[in-house]
């Protein structure tokens, strides 16, 4: 097998060659009809379309009834028509005043009027109800069946989106970056690169019901990431528990507290609340547990940051202890 071994060598400018192909692609993408073009070429390439781009860009997401964007399209996204987001029309001299702004696909011979997102099941595209798939129906609307002797009229389908809501009432949301602020949702900044959609982040590549920013789920609200941490929940908020509260007693002691003391005696209540009595069944300590819950919950929202002594404390999020 040594024998048949290839040693390839590169020298030192290797890397920064390929950074500067991939910086190429990014802003040109499939302008140069697949060839590359001259040093010359490029700038002036540049010179004409990144000041138009910067300016006018186009932000595109396939959006829940409740305003969610549930996928932020970006230049790999593909279409209906099976062609990529970059593939499509995104770059703008000026923005049209027509609602909505339509994004045709400029491969040749693709009749697709304007980017449409279709989401996958897995890695399959979805099936529309007459069982055939998306590559299966023209790229026109309402996207007919290609199949001899099928009956369906358009493009349906039974999928349920992870929001919760079906595929039929999502749309299409191309808009401006002036539109987009309007909405609340964020904009990110401004890039030279060809269609980047409604990419912001390394955050919008995630789906919109995971996404904790304006595009998406949102940011957890303070009651939550303060719940009660109990023996039943991941052994992940277990496992951290120590290091948590010694950081917590190390940033009340710089800044002058003397309720450290309190702390730890929480901690070590709960510890002990979180372990079986002896002849405890199961049920029986997980209903302690839930009354313990609730208890906690019920003094939280009278406003009582301390408790009566000889009674039980339930560890917050950033202090409960470890199992």
């Amino acid at each position: 097998m040594s024998d048949r071994q290839v040693h390839l060598k590169f020298g030192g400018n290797a890397a920064a060659s390929v950074d500067a192909y991939l910086e190429y692609k990014r802003i040109v993408g499939e302008d140069d009809g697949g060839v590359m073009f001259t040093p010359d070429q490029y700038e002036a390439y540049k010179k004409r379309v990144l000041p138009m781009r910067m300016k006018n860009r186009i932000f595109t997401a396939w959006t829940s009834p409740n305003g969610m964007d549930c996928k932020l399209i970006g230049p790999e996204t593909k279409c209906f028509c099976q062609h990529k987001y970059s593939q499509h029309k995104t770059d703008f001299e000026k923005i049209p005043t027509e609602r909505p702004i339509l994004l045709p696909c400029k491969v040749k011979g693709c009749g697709c009027r304007s980017y449409h997102y279709v989401p996958q099941n897995g890695t399959q595209p979805i099936r529309c109800k007459c069982k055939h798939y998306t590559d299966e129906h023209t790229a026109v609307p309402p996207h007919k069946c290609k199949n001899g002797g099928c009956k369906c009229s358009g493009f349906t389908s039974s999928y349920t989106c992870g929001c919760g809501q079906p595929y039929d009432v999502h749309n299409m949301i191309v808009e401006t970056k002036e539109e987009r602020v309007a909405r609340g949702h964020p904009v990110g900044q401004d890039v030279p690169y060809q269609a980047m959609g409604g990419l912001t982040g390394f955050s919008s590549l995630m789906e919109g019901y995971m996404r904790l920013d304006p595009s998406g789920i949102g940011a957890p609200p303070e009651e939550f990431l303060n719940q009660p941490i109990t023996a039943s929940d991941h052994p992940f908020l277990r496992a951290n528990v120590e290091s948590i509260k010694h950081h917590r007693i190390n940033q009340r002691a710089i800044a002058g507290r003397s309720d450290t003391v309190d702390t730890v005696d929480e901690d070590l209540a709960e510890r002990m609340s979180a372990m079986k009595k002896p002849g405890e069944s199961d049920m029986d300590f997980y209903e302690r547990r839930y009354q313990e819950r609730q208890k906690a919950e019920r003094e939280r929202a009278r406003g009582s940051r301390a408790l009566p002594a000889g009674k039980l404390a339930v560890g917050r999020r950033t202090t409960a202890p470890r199992k």
